[in-house]
Parts: structure tokens; C-alpha cells; sequence
């Protein structure tokens, strides 16, 4: 299957049929941090751990800001190709890859020359520096790998194709877990090995997808004639591609803050933070993907006009993604101290216990993130990007403001792990509310 059209045949299927390359892929792509999790908390211990873990969420927010573009050209690419504009969609992947890729190495250089200012408003304790610099050094190298990993992935998933996406993001994290091992157990090179099996298997995975998508792909090519900049399009693609972009960096920049405020706590809480973080965003990663799946539904239904199957697919996604986030709430609430003793030695009690107490408030509210990606996915799909960041500002917005509030009470931090369902649930109240409003 090199292309599906998601505007005839059944719903539910055709949305997970599509889903499900998405969700396998993405576990993959948490891969790359599990395996440096797993190995530098394992091997390398707890201020190694917290150092790694801590930067994780610094490229997190750096690499959203890409990926919110690469996602945003391609719901743009995705309602060109339901509407058969096939000119216009060759235009827009000329455009949109001319204007990421020029933002991605602007970044790249921006992280470098500010380097110690990062480390300064991470709030970085003095003794977990030099590890972070080291890793951060190399890890930085991978941001046009992501780049081009992401904007191929997305322009292949806006055509229908989620399953090349997964075939190249499962050799680079198999080749990523074995360089990780080689790199810190063999060659004993620290937090800068696992940092740099993680760099060389994203280029793997960029490049790779890249030179298939131009060969087999050649729809996607852009021709001679399909070079050129033409204001009405590049309007459209910048006002999905920047709204969206916006909305991940303004949702990671939130979580950067949180993190900041998580490291005044110290060494434990910040190595139990990365531990359960990982954990948590591994167990609610299927609803994500889902919500990006039904994204792409929309819009090609959007851009063919069949606003029918649009509503049909709201209330088949919706029960989809309740059922599993109530499914995954009870197992992480059950098992939360097993899948910490994935990361931590088991001696570790006190960063055990910090983590299980983290991950019992958040497992038991995933329905509000589940519910919020759909959210997400549908207004981007339906050309109002501009609904999404006012989501995230409420949820994060939220997040931020409770966090640094409840911790400065007796709560510590526990008030800052009960900010978060707090604001999944009123962004989710304002979502659905603009929805059913502008239904009438």
C-alpha cells in the first residue's frame, strides 16, 4: 500500500487501520530515550539519570517546535490530496521542506551559542552541569535529523501511508538500543555515548525515509515548475505549520518550566521525574497517535467535503480513545512500582516512591489527555490551528500556574503532579464546549 484515501469505507477500521502503524512507530520512537533511560539508570546511576533525563525534557521541547511544523504542513498536504489538488500538494511539500529545514538549522545553531543560559533557566543544580553539557553537546547534533525524519514521515502519513514511517523507525531504534549498550557498557564513554547512538540512529531513520520518499514517492516530487513561492499557499501552510508549531512548543515549554520547578527538589525527585515521565507518556503515546490518525482522517474528509463521515468519525474516535485510556489508567495505578524498577535498581526506595506517587495521580486521569488529543487533531485537521494553541495555553497555562503555586504549600510536590489533570480537564471543557457551540 503506497497511499490510502480515509474519505470512503468503514470509519472505525480505516481510522485504526491507520492508527496503528502511528502507535507502533512512536513506540519505537520512545525507544531512543527509553534505552538511554534504561541503560544510563541502570549503569551510569542516579545523577547520570537525572541529568539525562532532564535534557530529554529540554529536546522534547525543542524538537516540538519542528515537529509541530512538519505536522502542520502536513494537514496541509493532507486536505490538498483529499481534495485531488495534486499541483498544489507537489507546491506545498516545495515550500513547506524550504521553510522547516532553514528553521531547523537556525535552531540548531541558537541552542548552541546558548547553551549555559538553557542550563541557568533549567535551574540545573551545580553538580549534574558538566554531565548535562556533555550530554547535551551531542545530543543537540540530532535536531535535523529530526527534522528530516519527521517531515518525510508526516508528508507520507498525509497521503495515507503510515507504515514506511514505521519500517525506518524500527531499524534505527533496534540499531539505537544496540549502540546504546556497545557505547556505555562496552566502550564505557558515559552519558556522550549514549547520547551519540542516539544522534547516529536519528540520522539513520531521517536520511533513510528521505531518499525512499523521492524515490518511490514521485507524486510527492516536486517538479521544476511546482519550484516556486506562491502567496495564497504559502499562507495556508504557514498558518497550519506556525499555529501548530506554537501549540507543541508552548505544551513542551510549559513542561520545561514544570521541569525547572521539579530540579529546585533535588536529585531524587528529579531522577523519579525521569523515570515516571518516560513511563507516563509511554502509556498514554497510543491515544496521541491515535488523535494524529484521526487528524489525518478529517482532513482529507475536509478537503473532499464529506462532513458527514467527519462527525461520524468524532463520536467512533472519541469511544475509541475512552475505552483505552480508562484500560491503560488501571494498569499503570496497579503495576506503577513494577514499571519503576524498570529504570530504577530496586535500591533506589525513595526515588521508587516518588515516582509511583507521581504516576498513581497521573495514570488515573489519562481519559483528559486522550480526550485533548482528539481535540488537538480535530481542529488542526479542520484549518482553525488557532484553537489548538488556546487549548494548550488553557492546559499548560494552567499547569504552570497550579505547579508552582500548590508546591510552595504543604503539598510540595505533590502540587505540581495535581496540576496537570487539573488543566487536561479544563482545556478538554473549553474544547468540546467551542465544538458543540459552533454545531448549532
Amino acid at each position: 500500500m503506497t497511499q490510502r484515501s480515509m474519505t470512503q469505507g468503514p470509519i472505525t477500521q480505516g481510522i485504526l487501520l491507520f492508527a496503528l502503524p502511528l502507535m507502533l512507530g512512536n513506540l519505537l520512537q520512545q525507544m531512543y530515550n527509553i534505552a538511554d533511560t534504561w541503560v544510563v539508570g541502570r549503569f551510569l546511576g542516579a545523577d547520570a539519570l537525572a541529568a539525562v533525563g532532564s535534557s530529554y525534557t529540554l529536546m522534547t521541547f525543542l524538537t516540538s517546535i519542528l515537529l509541530g511544523l512538519c505536522m502542520g504542513s502536513g494537514a496541509a498536504i493532507s486536505m490538498q490530496f483529499g481534495s485531488g489538488e495534486e499541483d498544489r500538494m507537489r507546491q506545498s511539500v516545495f515550500l513547506s521542506f524550504s521553510l522547516i529545514a532553514g528553521i531547523s538549522l537556525v535552531l540548531n545553531a541558537l541552542v548552541y551559542l546558548g547553551l549555559d543560559g538553557i542550563l541557568w533557566v533549567l535551574r540545573v543544580p551545580d553538580e549534574l552541569k558538566p554531565l548535562m553539557k556533555e550530554y547535551l553537546v551531542i545530543i543537540f547534533l540530532g535536531i535535523t535529523a529530526t527534522f528530516l525524519y519527521n517531515y518525510f514521515a508526516n508528508l507520507l502519513r498525509a497521503i495515507g501511508n503510515s507504515v514506511v514511517p514505521l519500517v525506518f523507525l524500527a531499524v534505527s531504534a533496534v540499531l539505537n538500543v544496540i549502540l546504546d549498550l556497545v557505547c556505555v557498557l562496552v566502550l564505557q564513554w558515559g552519558v556522550k555515548g549514549a547520547a551519540g547512538a542516539t544522534v547516529f540512529s536519528q540520522f539513520v531513520s531521517g536520511i533513510g525515509i528521505g531518499l525512499y520518499t523521492l524515490k518511490k514517492f514521485p507524486q510527492l516530487c516536486p517538479k521544476k515548475a511546482d519550484c516556486r513561492w506562491d502567496k495564497k499557499n504559502l499562507d495556508t501552510i504557514l498558518n497550519l505549520s506556525v499555529m501548530t508549531s506554537v501549540q507543541q512548543s508552548v505544551m513542551n515549554f510549559g513542561i520545561l518550566m514544570v521541569q525547572g520547578l521539579v530540579n529546585s527538589f533535588g536529585t531524587v525527585i528529579m531522577a523519579a521525574f525521569a523515570a515516571a515521565v518516560k513511563i507516563d507518556s509511554f502509556a498514554y503515546m497510543p491515544v496521541q497517535d491515535f488523535g494524529n490518525a484521526f487528524s489525518t482522517y478529517v482532513a482529507q474528509n475536509y478537503g473532499a467535503g464529506e462532513t458527514d463521515r467527519i462527525k461520524k468519525g468524532i463520536r467512533s474516535a472519541g469511544l475509541c480513545s475512552a475505552v483505552f485510556c480508562v484500560c491503560i489508567s488501571v494498569l499503570v495505578c496497579a503495576f506503577a512500582a513494577t514499571l519503576m524498577g524498570i529504570f530504577i535498581d530496586p535500591g533506589e526506595s525513595a526515588i521508587i516512591a516518588a515516582g509511583v506517587h507521581y504516576l498513581r495521580i497521573e495514570g488515573a486521569c489519562y481519559i483528559g489527555i486522550g480526550i485533548l488529543f482528539l481535540l488537538y487533531g480535530y481542529y488542526r485537521a479542520v484549518n482553525q490551528p488557532q484553537m489548538s494553541v488556546v487549548l494548550t495555553i488553557a492546559s499548560l497555562g494552567t499547569r504552570v500556574a497550579l505547579a508552582y503555586l500548590l508546591s510552595a504549600t504543604p503539598l510540595g510536590v505533590t502540587g505540581i503532579w495535581l496540576s496537570v489533570p487539573i488543566g487536561w480537564a479544563l482545556a478538554d471543557a473549553i474544547g468540546m464546549g467551542y465544538y458543540l457551540k459552533k454545531k448549532r
